[in-house]
């Protein structure tokens, strides 16, 4: 179920009352914009535009004089998500993809707006103090949408997989047509792992089953063979329900998303849990993660408070 204020065509997006552009990048060809979609002044909404990949087979109509976007089609929207496709003119290739968040929060604004980069060295003492009461907080709404899909209520004609653990659909970030630009998300079903902090050596089995229907997904129906995939996990993710990203391994669009200090490959963190202990705290539980926060982001403001930096 989308929310009401959620755009289901071109005449939606019409009444977009832009404020101000949040970031552009080069790298993506994409743009993030803030304005209004509802009558409501209090209802802002994030619109992020991009460029979807180039296919090879319409390069020699590359140079064609292009307008601004004449038609879209509504792919998908739960919650306060929605995806939908661009096109410039007519009888031509989709040329953006737009996603739009709406209501958009004041974590979204943050989270959409450029800024610097802040490397964190987060110590058991410092997950137990800041981070995982920060993690509590969060309102269960803000993974209404998650809970949609594994409920049923949504997308549930995208699904390639899933059983009583796990299920395996698009991520909104991939076109659905450019193979080398493949993504796919894995959603498991126990809510009470919320991010790699939680993960212990009894999930193993888990992860294990992950890893291997992703591959057979992806080859039953792309054909792409064995080391074809790269499988990570965010830490610190962009929701706090446990998922697992899987891209094409030469994939180069989320450049940020599959750097040192965020992405955790998913056959290390299996290597890693599979020598732990299985008595006790687990290791990932007794580490120490170090990883990047943007300066906009709330936990980073937090942190540097309990540091009385602030």
């Amino acid at each position: 179920m989308s929310h009401s204020a959620a755009p289901k065509d071109l005449a939606d997006l019409q009444r977009f009352r832009f404020e101000r552009v949040l970031n552009e990048d080069p790298l993506t060809h994409s743009i993030a914009l803030l304005g209004k979609l509802s009558k409501d002044p209090e209802v802002q909404a994030i619109i992020r535009i991009e460029k979807t990949a180039l296919d090879a087979s319409v390069a020699p109509r590359l140079f064609a004089e292009d307008g601004l976007i004449q038609r879209v089609h509504l792919e998908e929207s739960t919650d306060i998500y929605t995806w939908l496709f661009g096109w410039f003119g007519d009888k031509r290739e989709r040329d953006v993809k737009i996603n739009v968040i709406c209501p958009a929060t004041e974590t979204h604004i943050r989270k959409y707006t450029k800024q610097t980069h802040v490397m964190v060295r987060e110590t058991p003492e410092l997950y137990r103090d800041v981070v995982k009461p920060y993690i509590t907080a969060f309102p269960p709404s803000r993974t209404q949408w998650v809970e949609n899909i594994l409920q049923g209520i949504s997308e549930q004609s995208k699904l390639l997989y899933s059983d009583s653990d796990f299920l395996i659909l698009p991520d909104m970030k991939w076109d659905l047509k450019t193979l080398t630009s493949l993504y796919l998300v894995v959603l498991v079903q126990d809510r009470t792992i919320r991010s790699l902090r939680d993960l212990k050596k009894s999930h193993v089995p888990l992860l294990k089953s992950i890893h291997a229907q992703a591959e057979k997904v992806v080859f039953q129906k792309w054909g792409l063979g064995p080391g074809s995939l790269r499988m990570y996990v965010h830490y610190q993710p962009s929701y706090y329900h446990f998922h697992v990203h899987v891209v094409n391994a030469n994939y180069e669009g989320g450049m940020l998303g599959m750097t040192v200090g965020q992405a955790h490959l998913l056959d290390d963190i299996i290597s890693l849990l599979e020598i732990d202990s299985s008595e006790g705290e687990g290791v990932f539980q007794r580490m120490t993660l170090t990883y990047s926060l943007g300066s906009q982001h709330q936990l980073l403001e937090n942190i540097r408070a309990h540091a009385g930096l602030a």
